[in-house]
C-alpha cells in the first residue's frame, strides 16, 4: 500500500503532471509537497501543494491505495463511500480533520456496493459509479471554501427541486492550508441519456422529436432559477438588485474580452474572414445593448449551462454539474449573476448542435431548426421563471440576453482557435448573427 511517507516530491510531480485533471499542463513545477494527509484503512487522502516558479501555487487532492491512482481500486472508493454514509470524521497528520457527512435518509442506499467503475470521460475531477445506483465525485483541484456544486445541490434539494440527482452526502477538509470540499456522493441516474448526444442523434434521425423536448427543458430551467431566488433569508442565495457599477463592470469586462479576442485573430485562417475586420463593430453592438433600464435581478446560477450538463431520464430533464466554469475561481463561480447568462449558454448549445451534427453525424440540421429550438426553450422558460428576476418586457429581455450570447460566442471563438479550428464557423456564425440583427435603440 502507498503510505504518506512514500509521496516524495519527484513521485508527486511525475504523477500529478501526467493526470487529465491537472489544470496547469505545460507549466514548469518548482516544488510539490504533501501539506496534510489522512491515512484510512487501505488508503491515503493527501492535500498536495504544487508550486510554480513565479510564486503561485495550486492544491490538489490525491487519493492513493495500493497505487497512486487509488480511485481505480474498488476497495479504496468503497472506503470513502462507507465513511460518507456513516458520517465518520478522520484526523489528519497536520491536526486537521476530514469530515464525512451523510444526508439524512440516505445511509442505507446502495448498501452492498458490489461493483465500482470509474468514468473515463471526466477531466477536471474523478467520478466512480457503484452498481448504477451511486456516484462519488472527487474534486481534484481544491480552493478554499465550499464547492458551489455542493452548495447548490443542498439548496435545491432542500427546497424540493426534483430535476437534479439526489444528494446523499459529501466529505470536506477542515484545517490548513484551507477548508475545502473534497467530494460529493449522489444518486446515479441509470439509463439517463446525455442531452448533447441525444440532440445529435435525434437531429440525425428525428429532429422534431428533440424539439418536442425543449419546451420542457425551458420549464425546468425557469423553475431552477425561481427556486434559486426563493430564499430572501439566505445571504448566499437571496436575489439582489444589480447596481449601476456592477452593470458597467459587466459591460466593460465583455468589451475587454472582445477587444482581446479580435487583436489575437491570426491572419491565415480563412474561417475568420467574415469577422476579421469587424471587432469595433462587435464592440459597438455591445454598447448598443448596454442596458440602462431594468435588468431583473442577480441570482445564483448554474454557471456552465449547456446540453452536455443535462440528462433525459424517465421522460424528463435532469440537470448536472453545478461547479461552474472550471477556469474561473471559486469566488467567481459563487457570484450572483443574471439568470439570462444560463439561458444564453443553452441557446448557444443549440447553435452548436445544429452545426456539429454535420461534423459528427454527417447530416444537416433542417432549415430553421435552431430558431425553432430557441423558440421552444424560451417559451417554456418564460412560462415558469419568476418574472421579477428577469428584465420586464420582451425588448429589455432580448437586449440583455443578446449581451450574454455575445459574451459566450466570443469565448467560443477563442476556445475553438486553440482547441478545434475546424469548428470556428460555429462561433463566427453566432457573432455574425448578432451583427446582422437590427440595431437596438435606447
Amino acid at each position: 500500500m502507498t503510505r504518506a511517507d512514500d509521496l516524495t516530491e519527484s513521485t508527486l510531480v511525475d504523477y500529478i503532471a501526467g493526470q487529465r485533471w491537472y489544470a496547469s499542463k505545460g507549466r514548469e513545477v518548482a516544488h510539490a509537497a504533501v501539506v496534510d494527509c489522512a491515512e484510512l484503512p487501505g488508503a491515503v487522502i493527501a492535500m498536495v501543494e504544487v508550486r510554480f516558479p513565479e510564486g503561485t501555487h495550486d492544491t490538489y487532492q490525491l487519493v492513493a491505495g495500493q497505487f497512486l491512482d487509488g480511485l481505480a481500486e474498488p476497495s479504496v472508493a468503497r472506503e470513502l463511500v462507507q465513511r460518507v454514509r456513516a458520517g465518520i470524521a478522520q484526523r489528519t497528520r497536520g491536526d486537521g480533520m476530514i469530515d464525512f457527512q451523510s444526508v439524512e435518509g440516505f445511509a442505507g442506499v446502495g448498501a452492498e456496493l458490489a461493483s465500482a467503475r470509474m468514468i473515463e470521460s471526466e477531466q477536471s475531477n474523478t467520478s466512480v459509479v457503484f452498481d448504477d445506483e451511486l456516484i462519488l465525485k472527487v474534486y481534484r483541484r481544491l480552493e478554499a471554501g465550499i464547492n458551489p456544486e455542493l452548495e447548490m445541490l443542498r439548496f435545491l434539494v432542500e427546497r424540493g427541486f426534483e430535476n437534479v440527482p439526489a444528494l446523499h452526502g459529501w466529505y470536506a477538509y477542515q484545517g490548513r492550508p484551507a477548508e475545502s470540499t473534497l467530494g460529493i456522493l449522489q444518486e446515479f441516474v441509470a439509463g439517463g441519456l446525455d442531452g448533447w448526444e441525444l440532440a445529435l442523434d435525434e437531429l440525425s434521425e428525428a429532429p422534431d422529436r428533440f424539439l418536442g423536448r425543449l419546451r420542457r427543458l425551458g420549464e425546468v430551467t425557469g423553475t431552477m432559477h425561481t427556486v434559486l431566488a426563493s430564499d430572501q433569508s439566505d445571504p448566499n442565495f437571496a436575489p439582489e438588485e444589480p447596481s449601476l457599477e456592477a452593470l458597467g463592470l459587466l459591460t466593460a469586462t465583455i468589451d475587454e474580452e472582445i477587444a482581446r479576442a479580435f487583436i489575437d485573430l491570426p491572419d491565415d485562417v480563412e474561417a475568420l474572414e467574415p469577422i476579421r475586420a469587424r471587432g469595433e463593430e462587435v464592440r459597438e453592438r455591445l454598447r448598443q445593448r448596454t442596458y440602462s433600464g431594468a435588468a431583473g435581478r442577480t441570482v445564483r446560477d448554474h454557471g456552465d449551462f449547456h446540453l452536455g450538463q443535462t440528462l433525459w431520464a424517465d421522460g424528463d430533464w435532469v440537470i448536472l454539474d453545478f461547479e461552474g466554469e472550471p477556469a474561473r475561481s471559486l469566488a467567481e463561480r459563487r457570484r450572483k449573476r443574471s439568470p439570462l447568462r444560463d439561458v444564453a449558454g443553452m441557446l448557444r448549445s443549440f447553435a452548436y448542435a445544429a452545426s456539429a451534427v454535420e461534423y459528427l453525424r454527417g447530416t444537416e440540421a433542417p432549415h430553421g431548426w435552431e430558431e425553432r429550438a430557441r423558440s421552444e426553450f424560451l417559451g417554456g422558460y418564460l412560462q415558469s421563471v419568476d418574472p421579477s428576476i428577469v428584465p420586464p418586457g420582451s425588448e429589455a429581455f432580448d437586449k440583455l440576453l443578446s449581451v450574454f450570447e455575445l459574451e459566450k460566442a466570443v469565448y467560443e471563438l477563442r476556445y475553438e482557435l486553440n482547441m478545434r479550428p475546424d469548428w470556428l464557423p460555429i462561433p463566427v456564425a453566432g457573432i455574425l448573427r448578432i451583427l446582422e440583427e437590427e440595431p437596438v435603440t435606447t
